[in-house]
């Protein structure tokens, strides 16, 4: 840890009027004030609960903040990274069973009143847009299967300063119901898909419906999604095979295709030997498409993004073992059952639905949240310490 934080990690800027800060990094080559009764009551808590880089380019993250936004310290860390960027669990059940996801024996459910509400779920969200989030992300398990999901979004999508409402999906029913999302302000649209074999679909997800998910990636583009980003989790001896075919999917649609490296939760059976790692990904596609690009990435994006020459689409990877981009992480999740988490292979969580139910006013949890931001790492253990170490299953963390 210590040698990641002396190379890629500066000490934190002081912030101006405008929050403008540096991301430091290395560049990398194309192939490698006010005391309440709840802010006193919400402290105790908080002292008893917390018991439980590598970027693709350099640049400043000020054209990500207009100056009349508002920005909230609760939402810098330590080493100076502004997070934006909020993914929010709506449900942990799901109407698939993937390997990679969940295990065999499947996981114990958190029970239904112990799960944040919608008002829950929009006021907490108010107050990370209020604060200086801009991005939000619907996940799950499957988060298409909450019966008040249209709801929600149209809650959620009238937050006055979000900018962008996105879902995660592995696209069972989403066809259905995408118009109507569409409507109530759904912004974009990522679509889980590992395999365009159905036969080795019903292997991995454990479940039917392969022409369900085609039927859903072919709808967003019909309303107009552009891209639509499909996530491909690619697996040795499952599906690497099958990475230039994904790519095709480019061809003649608005389709980004993700590949994302292999990666290590409770139950998931993680092993080294199954990771196929980016700088093999990526030869595969260069040596079969001559006319691959580099684009120029964002920097806080997660992908290394590519275009191919006189295609429609693009290809990203995601290489959260290889080559961590943890220098640049702008994400924070809030799981169903209203636990706080900073980083997805971190085990630290902080609940926000215990102080929420227990009358805490907006500042206290500013505060809850602001010591639990101020905590997160300057990057992820690695993958084989990851591999060793509790965290939860992603179907509860939230995909």
């Amino acid at each position: 840890m210590r040698r990641y934080v002396s190379k890629f990690i500066a000490c934190p800027l002081p912030f101006t009027k405008t929050n403008f800060f540096l991301v430091n990094c290395e560049v990398e080559s194309y192939y490698a004030s006010r005391e309440s009764n709840s802010q006193g009551l919400v402290r105790s808590y908080l002292n008893g609960s917390f018991a439980k880089t590598y970027a693709t380019s350099c640049a400043t993250l000020s054209e990500d903040t207009s100056k009349d936004s508002p920005v909230s310290d609760m939402l810098i860390d330590s080493f100076g990274r502004l997070h934006t960027y909020l993914r929010i669990s709506l449900t942990e059940r799901c109407n698939l069973r993937c390997h990679y996801c969940m295990p065999a024996e499947g996981v114990e459910l958190t029970p239904s009143p112990q799960l944040l509400s919608p008002n829950e779920i929009v006021r907490l969200a108010n107050l990370f847009v209020s604060s200086g989030v801009e991005k939000i992300r619907l996940t799950g398990g499957e988060p298409t299967i909450r019966k008040d999901i249209e709801d929600i979004c149209l809650q959620l999508s009238n937050l006055k300063g979000l900018k962008t409402l996105a879902i995660t999906t592995n696209g069972m029913t989403l066809a259905k119901k995408l118009p109507k999302l569409k409507e109530c302000g759904l912004t974009s649209v990522n679509i889980s898909l590992d395999t365009l074999v159905p036969a080795k679909f019903e292997f991995i997800t454990r479940r039917k419906g392969h022409e369900r998910v085609m039927e859903s990636i072919n709808a967003a583009v019909d309303l107009g999604y552009n891209p639509v980003k499909v996530n491909c989790v690619v697996m040795r001896g499952f599906n690497e095979d099958e990475i230039c075919d994904f790519v095709e999917l480019t061809r003649e649609k608005p389709i980004n295709v993700r590949f994302i490296e292999f990666m290590p939760f409770d139950g998931n059976v993680w092993n080294v030997k199954k990771l196929v790692p980016y700088s093999e990904m990526l030869d595969r596609v260069a040596k079969q498409f001559t006319g691959l690009k580099r684009l120029k990435d964002h920097p806080t994006d997660t992908a290394k993004n590519f275009m191919i020459d006189g295609y429609c689409g693009s290809v990203s990877f995601i290489t959260s073992m290889t080559e961590h981009f943890c220098a640049g992480c702008n994400r924070l999740r809030l799981l169903a059952d209203g636990n706080f988490k900073v980083c997805l292979f971190g085990p630290a969580e902080v609940s926000l639905r215990d102080p929420l139910q227990l009358g805490a006013d907006d500042d206290a949890l500013r505060e809850v949240i602001g010591a639990a931001v101020k905590r997160k790492k300057a990057s992820h253990a690695g993958m084989f310490d990851i591999a060793r170490t509790v965290n939860r299953p992603m179907i509860h963390i939230g995909g």
